[in-house]
């Protein structure tokens, strides 16, 4: 029996879906909610793939990390199967950990529009009328299609107020300096205008 395959993908990240539609309730052939494999793919990164629950899981760490950066609280995120914690405001460290004790958790680095990607891919998801069976009542509740926290407004605010601020002191900095040095500059020619006067009167005078 065939199965189908979806693929959902936004810049770096492709998240596969692999499954059967439920016979026993007629779905339409072309639909998927008994799913036998995921995976998420993202560019030069291994892939990350596991059974429904395992999918369930990412899904649930992904949005509650994302929503405790929005809403500027603790951003750390802890599972038996997946951990996320940030490295720095700019990048995230993703610790996956297999159920399978002989097999070492892998760390994994994503910047900031990476991790915009894979919150892209699971809203696809979650859009989609061919996949079914995967979201619950508590993803719709923590789904936030307005993520892409690099357009948040105030976290934009945040990262060029800094480099706006110190691009305003050097402009004013170096406009009290051209200002004092072009005052300098006009009094030395003044006082020495005034002496080339003075030594001309006092030479006509002798």
């Amino acid at each position: 029996m065939l199965q189908n395959k979806f693929l959902f993908n936004q810049s770096s990240v492709t998240l596969e879906i692999v499954g059967l539609p439920d016979y026993s309730n007629n779905e339409d052939e072309d639909n998927i909610s008994i799913i036998s494999q995921w995976k998420l793919m993202i560019i030069d990164k291994p892939p990350i793939e596991g059974n429904i629950d395992h999918l369930k899981t990412i899904i649930r760490a992904f949005y509650c990390y994302s929503n405790s950066l929005l809403n500027n609280e603790i951003a750390l995120f802890e599972s038996n199967l997946i951990d996320i914690k940030p490295e720095n405001y700019y990048s995230h460290i993703l610790l996956l950990k297999s159920t399978k004790p002989e097999v070492k958790p892998l760390s994994i680095k994503i910047g900031n529009s990476v991790l915009a990607d894979i919150i892209n891919c699971f809203d696809q998801l979650g859009s989609s009328n061919k996949v079914k069976n995967i979201y619950s009542k508590e993803f719709k509740s923590l789904n936030n299609k307005k993520f892409l926290f690099l357009l948040d407004k105030k976290n934009i605010l945040n990262f060029l107020l800094p480099p706006l601020v110190s691009i305003c002191s050097i402009f004013l900095i170096s406009t009290v300096f051209i200002y004092v040095y072009d005052n300098n500059d006009n009094r030395s020619l003044s006082n020495n205008k005034n002496k080339l006067i003075s030594i001309n009167h006092i030479n006509k005078i002798l």
